[in-house]
């Protein structure tokens, strides 16, 4: 082969290797893929509640930090209603948007206010978005609280009850707290007729003002009960302002009679030994005036010395004198309580006198009386209530039939189940201008004399028993010895005593029930028997004696004077 054959070839050769070059590398271009990069939003800073806010404006602004990466749209910025957005810190709306150029560079600051509408009271809560095409959306939680810019009246009350009130006296203060919002004029306030408003809760009156610079603030009202009348009452206090319509509160209250009270006893020891004496009797000046008084209730406290009060329950009671005829009417009788006195009582027990009316005004002697033979003295206060008020009849008189309270047993009571001398049949004359007349008795029984119950209840102290008083020989009235509720008696602390077992008819540290017996006629000018008859029962004397301390007193009434009944064996 000469030299132009051989580089013929070459320059062939090196034309095929060209081609084949060209063809590797357009073969290996066509699998290279391009970088795809990920739009991302970035939101930085938090945000807390917003400040309560008046409707139809704005709260301070929040800021917020955001930018994007690789964002191929511009970055949208949308919040809910009630709120704005604004890039500047000035021109706020519910949306703006930022330049995919300007978000994919630095940190934007946006700034967020809460802006509620007309009528967005209370907790509003809203969404902040960012979006952008295919970055995934961010949202943030908004709240804020609105606040009407309507005129209101506020008052933590809906209404006051007050206590009973005697009339033409106050009750102690209620208060209650108003405030306004957006109120421009004073505020005004008025009660209606039996109450009346302070705001220093000294000088009251029926109307008063709450001056407009301080008619939006807290203002304490102070309001009493003021009754003229015993009934019971409903009012009401009232809010005025020239901007609102008048908002009203209710008052309740109810009145009780007025009450003249009178202290008697005073914390007067009632013992046997240690220098007091069972019995005291002294005499006090009372109401004079009865033509307006249409009840008298008494009281007494018993309260406990620094040694204690006596351990045992005692037969106990409360007496007046009877001047013409020199004897002591029972007022009131009980059983003292084991160990302790009255205090969880306010007044104590309780006893309506009023049946002695005649006998408790001006100058009078009463004697209190325990039956207690121990150093342990009880100290014993009495006082009464004259409760003013029409009475049922202006004329009282009144008459003992028995008189067997001396104490609760011996010859100061009636023995039960024994033949005795006591007289229980009498004979009763009533006045001719008698227009009510009844039959008043207290009783309780003593012992644990046999034989006893079937349930094991000796005599008289526990067995349950049914009594009658019979008016000219028949069965007229009755009474039932029985359980009366020891275990629910207020005085609830008598530990260690046996206070809580059902006693015939008493209890424990309670006042022993008067029984009221109104005959159906008042039996005018006429006269009647009266015999008090126990059930039958004999005492077989194995385990002592059985005794009813009993008094019976009967009481006419009339719209003219009238004399006393008269009795007679």
């Amino acid at each position: 082969m000469n030299m132009f054959s051989i580089k013929k070839s070459i320059s062939f050769l090196s034309y095929i290797l060209l081609i084949l070059t060209i063809v590797n590398c357009s073969g290996d271009s066509s699998d290279i893929q391009p970088v795809v990069k990920t739009p991302i939003i970035t939101v930085t800073g938090s945000l807390s509640g917003f400040n309560a806010t008046n409707e139809l404006s704005f709260s301070e602004s929040k800021s917020l930090q955001v930018k994007g990466a690789d964002l191929t749209e511009n970055l949208k910025i949308v919040t809910s209603e009630n709120f704005e957005v604004s890039l500047d810190n000035s021109d706020f709306s519910n949306q703006i948007d930022i330049p995919k150029e300007n978000s994919n560079g630095e940190n934007t600051t946006i700034y967020l206010r809460f802006a509620p509408k007309k009528n967005a009271i209370g907790i509003v809560s809203g969404t902040l978005t960012f979006t952008s095409n295919q970055a995934s959306t961010k949202s943030i939680s908004l709240t804020g609280e609105g606040l009407s810019i309507d005129p209101v009246i506020k008052i933590d009350k809906t209404s006051l009850n007050f206590e009973d009130t005697e009339v033409m006296t106050e009750s102690s203060s209620l208060n209650l707290v108003v405030n306004g919002d957006n109120l421009v004029t004073g505020l005004n306030l008025s009660v209606t007729a039996g109450f009346v408003i302070s705001l220093d809760d000294i000088t009251f009156t029926n109307t008063l003002q709450i001056p407009a610079d301080s008619a939006n603030d807290d203002t304490v009202v102070y309001v009493r009960f003021k009754p003229t009348e015993v009934e019971s009452i409903t009012g009401v206090l009232a809010f005025k302002n020239a901007e609102i319509d008048d908002v009203e509160m209710d008052l309740v209250g109810f009145s009780t009679p007025l009450a003249h009270n009178y202290k008697t006893f005073n914390q007067k020891a009632i013992a046997h030994l240690g220098g007091a004496s069972r019995t005291a009797e002294e005499t006090f000046n009372l109401h004079t005036d009865l033509s307006n008084i249409s009840k008298i209730k008494m009281f007494l406290q018993i309260d406990c010395p620094s040694s204690g009060c006596d351990d045992w329950d005692r037969f106990a009671n409360v007496k007046v004198k009877d001047v013409s005829s020199g004897k002591w009417f029972e007022l009131g009788r009980y059983i003292t309580p084991y160990w302790t006195g009255t205090q969880q009582l306010p007044r104590g027990l309780e006893f309506d006198v009023t049946d002695f009316k005649s006998l408790l005004t001006g100058s009078v002697d009463l004697r209190i009386m325990t039956d207690n033979w121990t150093a342990k003295a009880d100290l014993i206060s009495v006082e009464f209530d004259y409760i003013e008020g029409e009475p049922d009849y202006p004329y009282y008189a009144v008459s003992e039939v028995l008189g067997f309270h001396s104490n609760s047993t011996g010859n100061g009571a009636i023995p039960y189940g024994v033949s005795h001398n006591r007289d229980l049949d009498k004979q009763i004359s009533i006045p001719s201008n008698a227009e009510s007349t009844h039959l008043r008795t207290v009783i309780s029984g003593w012992g644990h004399a046999t034989p006893k119950d079937t349930n094991g209840r000796g005599c008289a102290e526990w067995c349950f028993r049914t009594h009658h008083i019979k008016i000219n020989g028949s069965n007229t009235f009755e009474h039932y010895m029985g359980p009366i509720g020891c275990a629910s008696n207020p005085i609830s602390n008598q530990s260690p005593g046996n206070w809580t077992p059902d006693r015939a008819g008493w209890c424990p540290g309670m006042a022993v029930p008067t029984r009221v017996d109104v005959l159906a006629s008042p039996m005018a000018g006429s006269n009647f028997s009266f015999e008090y008859d126990f059930e039958d029962w004999t005492n077989n004397m194995g385990n002592g004696n059985a005794f009813y301390s009993t008094s019976t007193y009967v009481i006419v009434k009339s719209n003219s004077v009238i004399v006393k009944p008269t009795i007679t064996n």
